[in-house]
Order: C-alpha cells, then structure tokens, then sequence
C-alpha cells in the first residue's frame, strides 16, 4: 500500500493509547511535561520555513499587543 493512502486507525487502539497516554501524563511532573511540549515544539518549528515561522511570530506579537491594550 503506498504510504499517501490513507488508512483508518483502529478506534479500539485509539482509546488503549488515549488512556495510556492520560495515565503516564498522571505520573509526570509539570517540568517534565513543559520539556515534552519543548521538544515538540521545536521539531514543529523546524518543519517550518523561515516566512512561516515569521509570520506566525508577527500574528503572536499583535495578539499580545491586542490583550496588553484590552482588546479580545
């Protein structure tokens, strides 16, 4: 099967691995969890070209701004 087709995920294996998932979270500190988010964080941004990266940089400081003067 070539890898573009899509194949439908086994909705039981889905719920084993959400709770798997939800019980390993349980054990985790909030540091070790921040430096998970980091790290998918990071491989995420390095997907990214730079004019993406820019441009959602830009979109972040002008909803910044927009709550730092009152605005939604």
């Amino acid at each position: 099967m070539p890898a573009r087709m899509a194949r439908k995920k086994n909705p039981n294996a889905q719920a084993l691995g959400r709770l798997g998932g939800k019980a390993r979270a349980k054990s985790l500190s909030g540091e070790e969890i921040a430096n998970i988010a980091r790290k998918g964080g990071r491989a995420r941004a390095e997907k990214l070209s730079p004019a993406r990266r820019r441009e959602i940089a830009l979109k972040a400081v002008a909803s910044r701004e927009q709550k730092r003067k009152g605005g939604n």
